[in-house]
Protein backbone atom coordinates (compact mmCIF):
# COMPACT_ATOMS: atom_id res chain seq x y z
CA UNK A 1 0.00 0.00 0.00
CA UNK A 2 1.32 3.65 -1.09
CA UNK A 3 2.22 5.56 1.85
CA UNK A 4 0.08 8.97 2.22
CA UNK A 5 1.58 11.43 5.31
CA UNK A 6 -0.30 14.20 6.67
CA UNK A 7 1.36 17.79 7.90
CA UNK A 8 -0.58 16.72 11.21
CA UNK A 9 0.70 12.73 11.15
CA UNK A 10 4.18 14.07 11.16
CA UNK A 11 3.95 16.87 14.08
CA UNK A 12 2.35 14.86 16.25
CA UNK A 13 5.25 12.13 15.45
CA UNK A 14 7.54 15.22 15.91
CA UNK A 15 5.73 16.10 19.41
CA UNK A 16 6.06 12.25 20.83
CA UNK A 17 9.77 12.51 19.39
CA UNK A 18 9.16 9.13 17.46
CA UNK A 19 9.87 11.46 13.95
CA UNK A 20 12.57 9.68 11.99
CA UNK A 21 14.52 12.71 10.36
CA UNK A 22 17.48 12.20 7.76
CA UNK A 23 19.12 14.92 6.33
CA UNK A 24 19.55 15.25 2.14
CA UNK A 25 22.72 13.69 2.01
CA UNK A 26 21.87 10.33 5.16
CA UNK A 27 18.33 10.02 2.70
CA UNK A 28 20.79 8.88 -0.30
CA UNK A 29 22.30 6.06 1.06
CA UNK A 30 19.32 4.76 2.50
CA UNK A 31 17.20 4.98 -0.85
CA UNK A 32 20.14 3.35 -2.69
CA UNK A 33 19.88 0.39 0.11
CA UNK A 34 16.12 0.19 0.44
CA UNK A 35 14.37 1.72 -2.47
CA UNK A 36 12.13 4.51 -2.74
CA UNK A 37 8.68 2.54 -1.31
CA UNK A 38 10.85 1.38 2.02
CA UNK A 39 12.81 4.89 2.67
CA UNK A 40 9.60 6.43 2.48
CA UNK A 41 7.80 4.25 4.86
CA UNK A 42 10.73 4.83 7.09
CA UNK A 43 11.33 8.42 6.96
CA UNK A 44 9.41 11.29 8.15
CA UNK A 45 11.26 14.86 7.11
CA UNK A 46 14.64 15.27 5.17
CA UNK A 47 16.35 18.51 5.69
CA UNK A 48 18.40 20.67 3.35
CA UNK A 49 20.31 23.33 3.82
CA UNK A 50 22.12 25.98 1.87
CA UNK A 51 25.03 28.82 2.47
CA UNK A 52 25.91 31.59 -0.07
CA UNK A 53 25.59 34.99 -1.13
CA UNK A 54 22.35 36.88 -1.25
CA UNK A 55 22.14 40.22 -2.61
CA UNK A 56 18.29 40.13 -2.44
CA UNK A 57 18.49 40.37 1.28
CA UNK A 58 17.56 43.12 3.67
CA UNK A 59 15.93 44.05 7.05
CA UNK A 60 13.30 46.32 7.81
CA UNK A 61 13.75 48.24 11.31
CA UNK A 62 11.58 50.05 13.41
CA UNK A 63 14.23 52.65 15.52
CA UNK A 64 11.46 54.01 18.00
CA UNK A 65 10.76 57.57 18.32
CA UNK A 66 13.25 59.79 20.11
CA UNK A 67 12.29 62.84 22.20
CA UNK A 68 11.19 64.84 20.71
CA UNK A 69 9.63 63.10 17.60
CA UNK A 70 11.18 62.76 14.84
CA UNK A 71 9.91 61.95 10.69
CA UNK A 72 13.45 60.58 9.46
CA UNK A 73 13.44 61.59 5.92
CA UNK A 74 16.92 60.35 4.91
CA UNK A 75 18.65 57.92 7.30
CA UNK A 76 21.92 56.08 7.85
CA UNK A 77 23.75 53.59 9.70
CA UNK A 78 27.50 52.97 9.84
CA UNK A 79 27.29 55.64 6.54
CA UNK A 80 25.34 53.03 4.60
CA UNK A 81 22.37 54.86 3.36
CA UNK A 82 18.46 52.94 3.99
CA UNK A 83 15.70 53.49 3.10
CA UNK A 84 12.99 55.84 4.77
CA UNK A 85 10.17 56.49 2.37
CA UNK A 86 7.83 54.02 4.88
CA UNK A 87 6.62 56.13 8.23
CA UNK A 88 8.27 58.66 10.43
CA UNK A 89 11.01 55.98 12.11
CA UNK A 90 11.15 52.81 10.02
CA UNK A 91 13.62 52.01 7.02
CA UNK A 92 14.91 49.66 5.27
CA UNK A 93 18.48 48.47 4.79
CA UNK A 94 19.52 46.61 1.76
CA UNK A 95 22.10 44.02 1.56
CA UNK A 96 24.41 45.63 -1.23
CA UNK A 97 23.85 49.46 -0.11
CA UNK A 98 27.19 51.10 -0.08
CA UNK A 99 28.21 54.65 1.28
CA UNK A 100 27.90 57.28 -0.45
CA UNK A 101 31.51 58.19 -1.13
CA UNK A 102 32.25 54.61 -1.31
CA UNK A 103 35.30 54.54 -4.44
CA UNK A 104 32.97 51.37 -6.17
CA UNK A 105 34.54 50.51 -9.26
CA UNK A 106 36.47 53.87 -10.27
CA UNK A 107 39.62 52.20 -8.80
CA UNK A 108 38.91 49.03 -10.86
CA UNK A 109 38.73 46.69 -9.24
CA UNK A 110 36.82 48.14 -6.38
CA UNK A 111 36.76 46.48 -2.94
CA UNK A 112 33.62 47.33 -1.64
CA UNK A 113 34.87 46.62 1.80
CA UNK A 114 31.23 47.69 3.57
CA UNK A 115 28.24 47.71 2.60
CA UNK A 116 24.68 47.31 3.91
CA UNK A 117 25.66 43.01 4.64
CA UNK A 118 28.27 44.19 6.86
CA UNK A 119 25.59 46.14 8.70
CA UNK A 120 23.17 43.44 9.16
CA UNK A 121 25.64 41.29 10.38
CA UNK A 122 26.98 44.04 12.70
CA UNK A 123 23.56 44.21 14.04
CA UNK A 124 23.10 40.62 14.43
CA UNK A 125 26.47 40.33 16.39
CA UNK A 126 25.19 43.18 18.80
CA UNK A 127 27.94 45.50 17.62
CA UNK A 128 26.90 49.27 18.37
CA UNK A 129 25.74 50.77 14.86
CA UNK A 130 25.73 54.68 14.45
CA UNK A 131 22.34 56.11 13.59
CA UNK A 132 22.42 59.25 11.39
CA UNK A 133 19.09 60.73 10.65
CA UNK A 134 17.56 64.20 9.59
CA UNK A 135 14.30 65.63 8.56
CA UNK A 136 12.12 68.54 7.39
CA UNK A 137 10.04 68.78 10.19
CA UNK A 138 6.46 68.92 10.55
CA UNK A 139 4.49 69.90 13.81
CA UNK A 140 3.66 66.52 15.29
CA UNK A 141 7.87 65.74 14.40
CA UNK A 142 9.66 68.41 15.09
CA UNK A 143 12.87 67.08 15.54
CA UNK A 144 15.07 67.86 12.34
CA UNK A 145 18.51 65.67 13.53
CA UNK A 146 19.38 62.68 14.89
CA UNK A 147 22.76 60.70 15.44
CA UNK A 148 23.27 58.84 18.29
CA UNK A 149 24.63 54.53 18.86
CA UNK A 150 22.06 51.65 18.69
CA UNK A 151 22.41 47.70 18.60
CA UNK A 152 20.14 45.69 17.95
CA UNK A 153 18.47 45.39 21.18
CA UNK A 154 17.54 48.75 21.28
CA UNK A 155 15.62 48.58 17.64
CA UNK A 156 11.86 48.03 18.57
CA UNK A 157 11.55 45.85 15.43
CA UNK A 158 14.16 44.32 12.95
CA UNK A 159 12.76 42.13 10.57
CA UNK A 160 14.81 40.28 8.10
CA UNK A 161 13.13 40.49 4.81
CA UNK A 162 14.60 39.07 1.74
CA UNK A 163 12.85 39.45 -1.72
CA UNK A 164 15.00 36.90 -3.63
CA UNK A 165 16.72 34.15 -1.62
CA UNK A 166 17.45 30.52 -2.35
CA UNK A 167 17.87 30.15 -5.80
CA UNK A 168 16.85 27.21 -7.22
CA UNK A 169 19.71 26.18 -10.00
CA UNK A 170 22.97 28.67 -11.39
CA UNK A 171 24.84 29.05 -14.00
CA UNK A 172 28.48 27.89 -14.31
CA UNK A 173 30.49 31.02 -14.99
CA UNK A 174 33.30 31.27 -17.28
CA UNK A 175 35.09 33.78 -19.42
CA UNK A 176 36.37 33.19 -23.12
CA UNK A 177 37.51 36.81 -23.00
CA UNK A 178 41.37 37.54 -23.23
CA UNK A 179 41.34 39.77 -20.20
CA UNK A 180 39.86 39.20 -16.24
CA UNK A 181 36.82 40.30 -15.30
CA UNK A 182 34.88 40.21 -11.81
CA UNK A 183 31.36 39.48 -11.20
CA UNK A 184 28.58 38.44 -8.49
CA UNK A 185 30.70 34.78 -9.06
CA UNK A 186 33.51 35.79 -8.37
CA UNK A 187 36.87 36.45 -10.73
CA UNK A 188 37.17 34.56 -13.69
CA UNK A 189 40.51 34.27 -15.35
CA UNK A 190 40.90 34.64 -19.08
CA UNK A 191 40.64 32.73 -21.61
CA UNK A 192 38.49 29.32 -19.79
CA UNK A 193 41.26 29.30 -17.16
CA UNK A 194 38.65 29.17 -14.53
CA UNK A 195 34.63 27.79 -13.98
CA UNK A 196 32.88 29.18 -10.50
CA UNK A 197 29.35 27.92 -9.45
CA UNK A 198 27.27 28.53 -6.42
CA UNK A 199 24.92 25.77 -4.49
CA UNK A 200 24.62 22.90 -2.49
CA UNK A 201 23.57 20.79 -4.99
CA UNK A 202 22.14 17.69 -3.65
CA UNK A 203 21.39 19.66 -0.34
CA UNK A 204 20.20 22.92 -1.86
CA UNK A 205 16.47 22.94 -0.55
CA UNK A 206 14.58 23.74 -3.93
CA UNK A 207 16.49 21.31 -5.84
CA UNK A 208 15.29 19.20 -3.60
CA UNK A 209 11.34 20.07 -3.83
CA UNK A 210 12.06 20.85 -8.15
CA UNK A 211 8.21 20.90 -8.44
CA UNK A 212 7.33 22.92 -4.97
CA UNK A 213 5.08 19.57 -3.60
CA UNK A 214 5.98 21.34 -0.24
CA UNK A 215 7.69 24.17 -0.12
CA UNK A 216 5.00 27.42 0.15
CA UNK A 217 3.69 30.69 1.41
CA UNK A 218 3.53 30.31 5.16
CA UNK A 219 6.15 26.82 5.20
CA UNK A 220 8.77 27.50 8.13
CA UNK A 221 12.10 27.22 7.34
CA UNK A 222 15.85 27.96 9.06
CA UNK A 223 16.80 31.17 8.33
CA UNK A 224 20.38 33.08 9.70
CA UNK A 225 20.40 30.95 12.65
CA UNK A 226 16.73 31.63 13.54
CA UNK A 227 13.22 31.02 12.66
CA UNK A 228 11.80 32.48 9.15
CA UNK A 229 8.96 31.56 6.83
CA UNK A 230 8.42 31.67 2.99
CA UNK A 231 6.41 34.59 2.53
CA UNK A 232 6.00 34.47 -1.11
CA UNK A 233 7.56 33.40 -4.41
CA UNK A 234 10.56 35.20 -5.12
CA UNK A 235 11.52 38.21 -7.49
CA UNK A 236 12.87 36.24 -10.50
CA UNK A 237 10.55 32.87 -10.05
CA UNK A 238 10.70 31.39 -12.79
CA UNK A 239 10.82 27.33 -11.69
CA UNK A 240 11.02 25.82 -15.00
CA UNK A 241 12.85 22.49 -16.40
CA UNK A 242 15.63 22.85 -18.71
CA UNK A 243 16.38 21.93 -21.95
CA UNK A 244 18.62 22.40 -24.49
CA UNK A 245 18.21 22.58 -28.46
CA UNK A 246 17.35 19.06 -28.67
CA UNK A 247 15.04 18.84 -26.10
CA UNK A 248 17.35 16.69 -23.75
CA UNK A 249 16.08 17.98 -19.94
CA UNK A 250 18.88 18.98 -17.72
CA UNK A 251 16.04 19.48 -14.62
CA UNK A 252 15.54 22.56 -12.72
CA UNK A 253 15.91 25.93 -13.39
CA UNK A 254 15.27 29.44 -11.31
CA UNK A 255 12.38 29.02 -8.72
CA UNK A 256 13.34 31.30 -6.05
CA UNK A 257 11.66 32.60 -2.47
CA UNK A 258 10.62 35.42 -0.82
CA UNK A 259 11.92 35.15 3.12
CA UNK A 260 11.30 36.51 6.43
CA UNK A 261 12.23 36.24 10.16
CA UNK A 262 13.19 37.81 13.49
CA UNK A 263 16.45 39.69 13.01
CA UNK A 264 16.96 39.41 16.96
CA UNK A 265 16.79 35.30 16.64
CA UNK A 266 19.10 35.23 14.26
CA UNK A 267 23.02 34.28 14.28
CA UNK A 268 26.42 36.02 13.06
CA UNK A 269 27.98 33.07 11.88
CA UNK A 270 24.57 32.92 9.37
CA UNK A 271 24.19 36.30 8.43
CA UNK A 272 27.89 37.12 7.39
CA UNK A 273 28.44 40.54 5.03
CA UNK A 274 30.44 40.15 2.11
CA UNK A 275 32.59 41.80 -0.42
CA UNK A 276 33.22 40.72 -3.81
CA UNK A 277 36.22 42.32 -5.83
CA UNK A 278 35.28 44.40 -8.05
CA UNK A 279 31.00 43.81 -8.42
CA UNK A 280 29.78 45.17 -4.85
CA UNK A 281 28.87 44.06 -1.00
CA UNK A 282 26.13 41.10 -0.44
CA UNK A 283 25.29 39.03 2.35
CA UNK A 284 25.70 35.81 3.03
CA UNK A 285 22.75 33.92 4.25
CA UNK A 286 22.04 30.13 5.96
CA UNK A 287 19.00 28.88 4.67
CA UNK A 288 17.65 25.55 5.36
CA UNK A 289 14.41 23.65 4.33
CA UNK A 290 12.89 20.38 5.95
CA UNK A 291 10.86 18.31 3.76
CA UNK A 292 7.71 16.59 4.77
CA UNK A 293 7.39 13.12 3.03
CA UNK A 294 4.15 12.76 2.40
CA UNK A 295 4.41 10.08 -0.33
CA UNK A 296 6.71 8.68 -2.93
CA UNK A 297 6.84 11.36 -5.34
CA UNK A 298 8.35 13.81 -2.49
CA UNK A 299 10.95 10.48 -1.52
CA UNK A 300 11.77 10.66 -5.46
CA UNK A 301 12.68 14.18 -5.73
CA UNK A 302 14.37 14.56 -2.32
CA UNK A 303 17.04 11.30 -3.43
CA UNK A 304 18.33 13.43 -6.31
CA UNK A 305 22.30 13.52 -6.34
CA UNK A 306 24.90 15.55 -7.57
CA UNK A 307 25.34 13.08 -10.58
CA UNK A 308 21.45 14.07 -11.71
CA UNK A 309 22.10 17.91 -11.45
CA UNK A 310 22.72 20.11 -14.14
CA UNK A 311 23.80 23.37 -14.38
CA UNK A 312 24.56 25.54 -18.09
CA UNK A 313 27.70 26.96 -18.49
CA UNK A 314 27.62 30.35 -19.42
CA UNK A 315 30.06 32.85 -21.09
CA UNK A 316 30.29 36.25 -18.41
CA UNK A 317 32.67 38.03 -20.65
CA UNK A 318 30.19 38.31 -23.42
CA UNK A 319 27.07 36.23 -23.29
CA UNK A 320 25.61 36.99 -19.98
CA UNK A 321 25.85 40.78 -19.59
CA UNK A 322 24.63 41.32 -23.52
CA UNK A 323 22.16 39.00 -23.01
CA UNK A 324 23.33 36.60 -26.01
CA UNK A 325 21.11 33.55 -25.71
CA UNK A 326 22.40 30.05 -25.38
CA UNK A 327 25.20 28.40 -23.04
CA UNK A 328 28.10 26.43 -23.79
CA UNK A 329 27.12 23.14 -22.43
CA UNK A 330 25.60 21.57 -19.39
CA UNK A 331 27.91 20.00 -16.47
CA UNK A 332 26.74 18.11 -13.31
CA UNK A 333 27.47 19.38 -9.89
CA UNK A 334 29.16 16.00 -9.45
CA UNK A 335 31.59 17.06 -12.55
CA UNK A 336 31.90 20.32 -11.00
CA UNK A 337 32.73 19.47 -7.27
CA UNK A 338 35.45 17.21 -8.63
CA UNK A 339 37.61 20.23 -9.23
CA UNK A 340 37.54 19.94 -13.48
CA UNK A 341 35.15 19.94 -16.16
CA UNK A 342 35.16 20.29 -20.07
CA UNK A 343 34.35 22.99 -21.85
CA UNK A 344 35.22 23.70 -25.67
CA UNK A 345 37.46 20.98 -25.18
CA UNK A 346 39.20 22.48 -22.91
CA UNK A 347 39.82 21.18 -19.07
CA UNK A 348 38.67 23.54 -16.54
CA UNK A 349 39.51 24.12 -12.87
CA UNK A 350 36.09 24.70 -10.60
CA UNK A 351 35.75 26.09 -7.48
CA UNK A 352 32.08 27.40 -5.59
CA UNK A 353 30.81 30.33 -4.43
CA UNK A 354 28.71 28.60 -1.89
CA UNK A 355 29.90 26.43 0.78
CA UNK A 356 29.17 23.02 1.48
CA UNK A 357 30.39 22.36 4.67
CA UNK A 358 28.10 25.08 5.84
CA UNK A 359 25.41 23.79 3.87
CA UNK A 360 25.53 20.67 5.75
CA UNK A 361 25.79 21.98 8.94
CA UNK A 362 22.47 23.79 8.42
CA UNK A 363 20.49 20.96 7.49
CA UNK A 364 22.09 18.59 10.34
CA UNK A 365 21.23 21.66 12.78
CA UNK A 366 17.53 21.47 11.72
CA UNK A 367 17.61 18.07 11.63
CA UNK A 368 18.30 18.32 15.57
CA UNK A 369 15.93 20.83 16.13
CA UNK A 370 12.95 18.54 14.61
CA UNK A 371 14.67 15.73 16.54
CA UNK A 372 14.39 17.30 19.75
CA UNK A 373 10.95 18.88 19.29
CA UNK A 374 11.86 21.98 18.96
CA UNK A 375 10.76 23.06 15.60
CA UNK A 376 7.38 22.10 13.28
CA UNK A 377 6.25 22.13 10.33
CA UNK A 378 3.46 24.67 8.86
CA UNK A 379 1.68 23.38 5.91
CA UNK A 380 1.76 25.77 3.00
CA UNK A 381 -0.01 27.44 0.62
CA UNK A 382 1.07 26.79 -2.57
CA UNK A 383 3.57 29.01 -4.73
CA UNK A 384 2.05 29.49 -7.99
CA UNK A 385 3.69 28.96 -10.95
CA UNK A 386 5.51 26.16 -10.28
CA UNK A 387 6.96 23.03 -12.82
CA UNK A 388 3.87 20.66 -12.45
CA UNK A 389 1.48 23.96 -14.05
CA UNK A 390 3.35 22.84 -17.22
CA UNK A 391 6.52 25.32 -17.29
CA UNK A 392 9.38 24.29 -19.69
CA UNK A 393 12.33 26.99 -19.42
CA UNK A 394 13.67 28.17 -22.66
CA UNK A 395 17.14 27.45 -23.71
CA UNK A 396 18.54 28.67 -20.77
CA UNK A 397 20.79 31.38 -19.09
CA UNK A 398 19.82 31.38 -15.51
CA UNK A 399 18.99 34.84 -14.32
CA UNK A 400 22.17 36.39 -11.99
CA UNK A 401 21.43 37.98 -8.35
Amino acid sequence: MAIERTYAEINEKIKSGKAVVLTAEEILSLVEEKGISEATRQVDVVTTGTFSAMCSSGVFLNFGHPKPRIKMQKVWLNGIPAYSGIAAVDAYLGATELPEDDPCNSNYPGEFRYGGGHVIHDLVARKPVKLEAVSHGTDCYPRRELETYITLDDINEATLFNPRNAYQNYNCAVNLSDRTIYTYLGMLKPDLGNAHYCSAGQLSPLLNDPYFLTIGIGTRIFLGGGTGYVAWSGTQHFPGIQEDGQGNSYGPAGGTLSLIGDLKQMKPNWLVGASILGYGATLMVGIGIPIPILNEEVMRCVSVTDSDLYAPVVDYSQAYGQRIPGNLGYVSYAQLKSGKITVNGREVPTAPLSSYPKAREIAETLKQWIEKGEFFLTEPVKLLPSCKDGITARTLELKGI
